[in-house]
């Protein structure tokens, strides 16, 4: 019996040690490699935490999270999807901080020779062949910023059917970088961590709203001591600002 008792206990204080809190967030997929870097840079210093990250389009982790997904931290490429999940219920009010911002990009294999202008002027449907890429430009935020440039631009109308959307920007990114898109519309932080594809040119900042990220508290999440202490580190750690920057965000 004393044996008994004495494994079990000996089983709960090796549970305890090995055990370790769970901070889920669902973060655009814009952001992939900056949460990964910072996540594994926090679980090094604090091996009681695993971070999990969810990465997706904004629009359809936003969708998960109202449907009831666990998710203790949202991190959204756009204010719409947060003001959605605001509207649901679904995120503490007081914790909602815009913490990045980006720029809108277009870009082309590597290889590419095409000179664009992003000025009205420029016939921009007539200087390459095949499609362009972006996200579906309704709900996913890169799509509904390139739709607002395009518009501004007065190109959308004359790309009638060669505007291909992807289900995220990360996938628009791996369109043009196997060569099925000639063109894509993506961030600049996506142009900047792929060897394959080149920015052609920057959309001005004034051709769609601002590309802002908030970060926010779910309302699971403010009951969870160690998703509220991994959303200040994003917010105020220069560890993790210095990650944001070098993988070009803008705070």
């Amino acid at each position: 019996m004393r044996l008994t008792s004495t494994l079990i206990i000996g089983l709960c204080v090796l549970s305890n040690i090995t055990h370790a809190e769970t901070v889920k967030i669902y973060a655009a997929a814009s952001l992939s490699n900056a949460i990964t870097d910072i996540a594994t840079q926090y679980q090094a210093k604090h091996s009681d935490v695993k971070i999990v990250p969810v990465f997706g389009a904004s629009s359809a982790l936003a969708k998960q999270i109202e449907a009831g997904a666990p998710s203790d931290i949202y991190f959204s490429a756009d204010q719409d999807w947060m003001s959605y999940l605001l509207k649901k219920q679904k995120i503490q009010a007081n914790s909602i901080h815009t913490l990045l911002s980006n720029d809108l990009v277009l870009i082309g294999p590597r290889t590419s020779t095409l000179k664009i202008k992003t000025v009205p002027e420029f016939a921009f449907s007539q200087s390459f062949q095949g499609h362009l890429c972006t996200g579906q430009m309704e709900s996913v935020p890169v799509g509904k910023y390139a739709k607002q440039s395009l518009i501004k631009l007065n190109w959308l109308n004359s790309l009638a059917g060669r505007i291909v959307g992807t289900d995220d920007v990360r996938s628009a990114l791996a369109f043009v970088e196997r060569g099925e898109c000639t063109v894509g519309i993506v961030y600049r932080t996506d142009a900047m961590i792929s060897k394959k594809v080149k920015i052609l040119s920057v959309f001005p900042a004034n051709s769609h709203h601002p590309i802002e990220y908030p970060v926010a508290l779910t309302l699971q999440g403010i009951q969870n001591k160690d998703a509220v202490a991994f959303y200040h580190y994003l917010k105020t750690q220069e560890t993790a600002k210095h990650i944001f920057k070098q993988y070009g965000f803008k705070l």
